[in-house]
């Protein structure tokens, strides 16, 4: 039986199945990037809600193996030689499942670096812009009288989509024909954009026909279906 008792997230969390990977997370849009890997590989698994509404990702025994106090964060009871790992960073945990198991990351080189060159611009792009359109669409940030911030994000995500766009003219995929770890990164974000933040009409969602037939691609798959379920926050 894996031990887990070297990492304190197992105590506040613990494990009915410490043999499968341990996933802490919530079914936001960096958190159904790792369920949705996860249901992609068909590895076992074992998921843990994480209330970020009640500041759960900050409780020490969650820093002590996320000190950046955010979701998702994962252990592999048997990562590298056999020897339990923690991770946290969503595009790490992708990277670190598409290699364990082979899939959904390229084995030519040109075309795994240009597959992470995508991710890369999910993580850096558009995870930052579209949460913040988020915040100020739907959160705090709505009831501020001063509308350029709002104004500046929209403008800015409107950009990214277009490049998006761009990508998947002529591809059925952000690589072409395979799907990889670059559209399961990203279908979540868009997918939110459109749907939890309320900002179809404003971002001027449907001018993007190639990113709206991608997005129906993959909410069609079922893994994908699943994924964006779990951990629910019900």
């Amino acid at each position: 039986m894996a031990d887990l008792s070297a990492y304190p997230i197992a105590r506040r969390w613990p494990a009915q199945h410490p043999g499968r990977i341990q996933l802490y997370s919530l079914n936001t849009p960096n958190g159904v990037k790792a369920s949705i890997m996860l249901e992609e590989t068909g590895l076992p698994y074992e998921p843990h809600l994480v209330d970020i509404m009640e500041n759960q990702s900050h409780l020490p025994e969650f820093l002590a193996l996320n000190p950046n106090g955010k979701i998702p964060a994962i252990i592999d009871p048997d990562g590298p030689g056999g020897q339990p790992l923690g991770l946290f960073e969503s595009g790490a945990i992708l990277m670190y499942l598409a290699e364990k198991t082979g899939k959904f990351l390229p084995v030519d080189a040109a075309a795994r670096w240009e597959t992470i060159q995508w991710l890369f611009f999910q993580m850096a792009s558009i995870g930052p812009m579209f949460g913040q359109v988020g915040f100020f669409n739907k959160f705090a940030g709505r009831q501020y009288e001063d509308k350029r911030p709002l104004q500046r994000y929209v403008a800015e995500t409107r950009r990214l989509l277009g490049v998006l766009e761009g990508r998947l003219q002529g591809r059925a995929w952000i690589m072409g024909d395979d799907y990889t770890i670059a559209d399961i990164a990203t279908l979540g974000w868009v997918n939110n954009l459109i749907t939890f933040y309320e900002a179809r009409e404003l971002v001027e969602f449907d001018r993007f026909a190639n990113v709206a037939a991608w997005l129906e691609r993959g909410l069609a798959r079922p893994a994908v279906q699943r994924g964006l379920q779990i951990p629910s926050r019900d």
